[in-house]
């Protein structure tokens, strides 16, 4: 399968190149790929799907920071062209969004809270993380509502308010990402986590979507129908 990647030099796009190395069924090109890989930067979005559509090209989009313009961009695109937008390539991170899906459906609301902690290097720039963002569209998926957004609590008076999902965000060091939902109940706690311990495992998850991705038609994906295909 040959692939094609936007802003090949970045971090992401070395470690997918590295990833490609080790697997002897892809391929890096510029150009007649049967997929194009961006995650560079949120500003680059139009143009991917430009490249994408022009070349015919299915559209992997790992870039976070995203904003509603250019989602529905992307669904626009996705008339035309097979795309997946995956703010965390992780298949690991993919299954944790499955887990808190379900254990928010079965964890009443009024009695449990949520609480979203995540943990970056220092050069991350988007707080909260959108893998964190992710994790709390899940959470809503399972409640079948949408819940109010707490981003942390230094400085604030107030009391947390019941059903609301609650996101605290961590910078430093050369963290490649930390996730945990937690589940707080009346006498106990279901924590649920995921630590990336390098970039590497976004690289092979994103080549696992790409191969994925390259047998589908047009069509919006996710992880999920990543990961339901395994």
């Amino acid at each position: 399968m040959k692939i094609a990647l936007v802003a090949p030099e970045g971090r992401m796009g070395r470690a997918i190149t590295a990833a490609a190395a080790e697997d002897n069924g892809i391929a890096i090109v510029e150009d007649g790929a049967a997929v194009l890989i961006d995650f560079s930067a949120p500003g680059a979005v139009r143009d991917s799907i430009d490249r994408a559509i022009s070349g015919q090209m299915a559209l992997l989009i790992g870039t976070t920071g995203l904003e509603d313009g250019h989602h529905d961009l992307l669904r626009s695109a996705a008339e035309e062209i097979p795309v997946l937008v995956a703010p965390n390539t992780s298949l690991g991170v993919a299954l944790l969004s499955d887990l808190v899906e379900r254990a928010a459906a079965v964890l009443g609301r009024d009695e449990w809270d949520i609480e979203i902690v995540e943990a970056h290097h220092r050069h991350k720039v988007d707080a909260p993380s959108g893998t964190a963002l992710h994790l709390g569209l899940a959470a809503e998926r399972g409640r079948n509502e949408d819940a109010k957004d707490e981003m942390g609590r230094c400085g604030s008076d107030e009391k947390r308010e019941t059903g609301a999902i609650g996101y605290s965000a961590v910078r430093g060091g050369t963290v490649a990402g930390d996730h945990d939902v937690m589940f707080l109940g009346p006498d106990e706690r279901l924590i649920l986590s995921h630590r990336a311990e390098s970039r590497a495992i976004f690289a092979r998850g994103a080549l696992t979507a790409a191969r994925f991705l390259s047998q589908q038609s047009p069509g919006y994906y996710t992880m999920k129908d990543v990961i339901g295909e395994a």
